[in-house]
């Protein structure tokens, strides 16, 4: 790149004599301080973008991780309220709905040619940040981790996986899987944006809808809610397979099953928190693209009405 002298993106990402990468991760939370931290520790530069507390945070005391995969560690980060200078790799790790007022930390301008990696609930936002940053630099993709911020730069990583899809050619995007892998989130690349996408969303949508709906992690919902669990799933999946995603059902069902019986999806703790909620990210999402294909979703649409 022309601001580190590395090797081109499309370059060699893993091994030992791997170029160093300046990546800047735009919301330190719960997912983008573990990917932050673990890439720090793995030996890049990386600059967090956030608000001025959140700053002042980070260059005080660095990112603390506490993992039951990772272990505990702080890791040493940059940080600063806007992007100064080009990246070879931008995360876009914010909630949905501060999406917006977020990008205006990250200018067109200052990104340089690093690609765009949004890790963001729903399915819609990539046509944003398209828009924004041209085709060509925004790799679409879902990620499965369960980390919560408690705290400015204090990060809970609770789940045994961080495992991340990226939608494009494997040519172009394995440098990124390889790196992304090495720094420890497992990382696949698939050639199909609706199967990443929509491979998320019809599995969080029940999950995130019924759980905060109900105030109730998964393992009561599973039991208590099956029938209600089950016929969300098949709508979902209905609508998955209109757009190019999975459809199975059953296999959507069988990882709620294997979930932990506590675990909370994220828009429940957002909920308990009094925080916004992405309910238009998913719920509304999944509404929009089920009336584009003129498929049925009443429960759906029960439960978005009744959580909003």
């Amino acid at each position: 790149m022309q601001h580190s002298g590395a090797a081109p993106l499309t370059g060699g990402f893993a091994g030992p004599h791997a170029p160093v990468r300046t990546v800047a991760v735009l919301g330190p939370g719960g997912i983008g301080g573990l990917l932050a931290a673990l890439l720090s520790r793995a030996g890049h530069r990386v600059i967090c973008l956030a608000g001025e507390e959140t700053v002042r945070t980070l260059r005080r005391s660095g990112l603390r991780i506490r993992s039951g995969r990772y272990g505990a560690f702080t890791a040493d980060v940059e940080a600063d309220t806007a992007l100064r200078e080009p990246v070879d790799l931008c995360l876009v790790t914010v909630k949905h709905t501060a999406l917006d007022a977020a990008l205006d930390r990250v200018s067109p301008q200052a990104l340089g040619d690093g690609l765009v990696l949004p890790l963001l609930n729903g399915v819609e936002h990539p046509a944003v940040l398209r828009a924004r940053y041209g085709a060509h630099r925004v790799v679409p993709a879902a990620i499965r981790v369960e980390s919560t911020r408690t705290a400015p730069g204090v990060i809970e990583h609770g789940s045994p996986f961080t495992e991340i899809d990226l939608a494009g050619p494997r040519e172009r995007l394995d440098p990124l899987a390889a790196l992304l892998t090495a720094a420890g989130a497992d990382t696949r690349v698939m050639p199909d944006e609706n199967t990443v996408l929509w491979g998320k969303l019809a599995f969080l949508a029940p999950f995130a809808l019924l759980t905060t709906r109900y105030r109730l992690p998964i393992g009561t919902i599973r039991t208590e809610r099956r029938a209600e669990l089950a016929a969300l799933v098949e709508e979902t999946t209905a609508v998955s397979r209109a757009c190019g995603g999975p459809a199975d059902a059953a296999q959507v069902l069988a990882r709620y099953d294997a979930f932990p019986a506590g675990s909370k999806s994220s828009m429940q703790r957002d909920a308990e928190a009094g925080r916004p909620l992405e309910l238009d990210a998913i719920g509304g999402a999944l509404l929009r693209a089920a009336e584009r294909h003129g498929i049925p979703a009443p429960l759906a649409t029960r439960l978005v009405a009744e959580t909003a």
